[in-house]
């Protein structure tokens, strides 16, 4: 009824009621979202319908239809906005769904049904963001880093680098600080903006050029939890040989879709308690390892080789560390406003150091027991036959038997609250594509980007691991030049954060060309491909930095100065030019 009455216009040349049928009413509703219809395309016209209460009413509502303040909830979130709060959608997704019988509709319906995020790349209202816990923040980080991956990390450095322990040690501890500080930072753009961090990137690549950014995402996040899946499943095959890989890739992915379909809520709510038993499990690892005494100090090296050797070691650790940055503030989107910037950077901060740092300096001081050395053979024979995971085993398995292989499949199940991050995100990002893209869920894309990570992990597994893994530390380069175009506009261009207008986000005329930061972009990309140094291709700037064949890789810094001299010239041509 309360449609038919606000749907009642009286006319504006005979002044009298036109009274309709309940059939033209639907065929009306059903035209709301070609909304005015034909026969308002005169500004003086006007219709009206009558309902039953109307016609024994003596008094009728003259209204015109710009007069309407209702929100059309036919129409998408976006079509009614907040006047307090920008280009936010005044009502929530659930309540955006309730009329309309398109299949995204009825697919948003059973997903609230079911309690699952909705949401996708909109902006969140100021009043939905009732996340105010920091523990949330720091939590989610810590458990996304207290993962067997991290500890491998740290065995690269003798394994790989052939570092000595506290040149190892050192190399951890700066290289982590400086590449978290990034994600850290951008952390605090969530509660201020309520955006995504991949629309977020918008303000600073356009439209258009953020899409080659959210491709270089979306290869990054399949591509990690690839392997991510297929170094759990491995240790799940050497705890018990019966349980062949793919069903180790299967079991892992299972239960990493399970958290990520819910969404926000559900994802912070397991990050926050499954770092515990991998902690617990590490704590274990490091008792019996300091109780075995297989621990041997090995010297620092010296002279140009130590230096190649050092700075390739510091580009894997850097890369791990801020692989999290093109993420940061999905994460923290539904924190309030009002949230603290400085609490939500050191809760970040501590949420990824105190794992990163710990995982990564046991490690190094693991794999030193490899070492020509100790007599002990069985660290060597463990680490040559399962990589980290045959260390780990090699440190518990012995004296702790069945309860060592427990602590081993702990540790493998550890890769869901690594990979959650990657899947999460994925659905985030592949929704700037386009139109398309957006129409389809978020949680839809969890599906389907779960199903294609592990498709390519199947045959990855016993075939191309090592040229996967090889892939993957070239593409991780771009996340230098990702973060040092976006903090040069912010700081240098911007401003801060006050430069940014938010409820653009989603307005293609308001937002920057991105001419100047897609050249910049490919501008940094050539300082990392002449700084790197790979088993398969070394940079000629790369050979100058330590001992040949392999020099030292140096592309992550060079990528940094590439991209920000070549935005700082090209952006002031590109302001002066469209002014935007």
């Amino acid at each position: 009824l309360s449609a038919l009455v606000r749907d009642s216009f009286l006319s504006s040349r005979r002044r009298h009621l036109c009274i309709i049928s309940p059939r033209d009413v639907y065929r009306w509703r059903a035209s709301l979202d070609r909304w005015p219809p034909p026969s308002l395309s005169d500004p003086h016209s006007s219709f009206c319908v009558a309902s039953p209460i109307a016609s024994f009413s003596s008094t009728s509502v003259t209204m015109d239809k710009t007069d309407s303040h209702l929100p059309d909830l036919e129409k998408s979130p976006r079509a009614a906005y907040s006047k307090l709060d920008g280009d936010v959608p005044l009502q929530t997704p659930e309540q955006s769904f309730e009329d309309s019988n398109s299949l995204y509709a009825r697919l948003q319906r059973w997903a609230s049904r079911f309690k699952i995020e909705t949401r996708g790349i909109e902006r969140v209202p100021e009043d939905e963001r009732h996340d105010d816990s920091l523990l949330n923040v720091g939590s989610m980080w810590l458990a996304a880093n207290m993962v067997i991956s991290s500890f491998a990390i740290g065995v690269l450095g003798k394994s790989l680098f052939n570092l000595g322990s506290a040149d190892a040690f050192l190399v951890v501890f700066f290289f982590n600080i400086v590449g978290i500080l990034p994600v850290c930072y951008f952390s605090t753009f969530g509660p201020i903006f309520g955006l995504r961090q991949i629309v977020l990137s918008r303000f600073w690549y356009g439209w258009h050029g953020v899409k080659i950014v959210a491709l270089f995402n979306v290869i990054a996040c399949l591509g990690w939890s690839c392997i991510n899946v297929i170094v759990g499943a491995q240790v799940i095959n050497a705890v018990n040989n019966d349980v062949p890989g793919w069903a180790g890739i299967i079991i892992i992915t299972v239960c990493t879709f399970i958290v990520t379909l819910f969404g926000y809520k559900v994802v912070h709510a397991y990050e926050f308690w499954s770092w515990i038993p991998a902690f617990i499990v590490f704590m274990i690892v490091l008792i019996e390892f300091a109780v075995s005494g297989a621990y041997v100090h090995i010297p620092m090296g010296t002279g140009t080789s130590e230096v190649g050797s050092v700075l390739s070691f510091g580009v894997t650790v850097f890369g791990f560390a801020t692989g999290w940055t093109s993420y940061a503030a999905d994460y923290t989107v539904y924190q309030p406003v009002n949230q603290s910037k400085v609490k939500v950077f050191f809760s970040a901060f501590t949420g990824l150091i105190v794992p990163l740092l710990f995982t990564q300096f046991l490690g190094v001081a693991v794999m030193t027991a490899t070492d020509e050395s100790n007599p002990d053979s069985k660290y060597r024979d463990g680490y040559n036959e399962a990589g980290a995971g045959g260390l780990i085993s090699a440190v518990v398995v012995g004296p702790l038997g069945g309860f060592g292989q427990f602590c081993l499949v702990i540790l493998a199940l550890s890769i869901i609250a690594n990979n959650c991050p990657n899947i999460y995100s994925f659905a985030i990002t592949v929704q700037v594509f386009g139109e398309w893209t957006r129409s389809i869920p978020r949680f839809v894309w969890t599906l389907v980007g779960s199903v294609i990570y592990a498709v390519v992990a199947f045959p990855g597994y016993s075939h191309f691991e090592s040229v996967l893994e090889n892939f993957m530390n070239v593409i991780g380069y771009w996340m230098s030049v990702y973060a040092a175009i976006g903090l040069t506009e912010h700081f240098y261009f911007r401003k801060g954060y006050s430069g940014y207008n938010p409820a653009d986000y989603d307005k293609p005329d308001k937002l920057p060309h991105g001419i100047a930061a897609v050249f910049s972009f490919c501008v940094g990309i050539v300082g990392a491909v002449l700084g790197m140094s790979q088993t398969w291709y070394v940079g000629p700037i790369a050979k100058l930095c330590g001992e040949k064949p392999y020099g030292g890789d140096i592309g992550v810094e060079l990528a940094w100065l590439f991209a920000i001299v070549s935005y700082l010239i090209t952006r002031p041509i590109e302001l002066h030019y469209f002014g935007k």
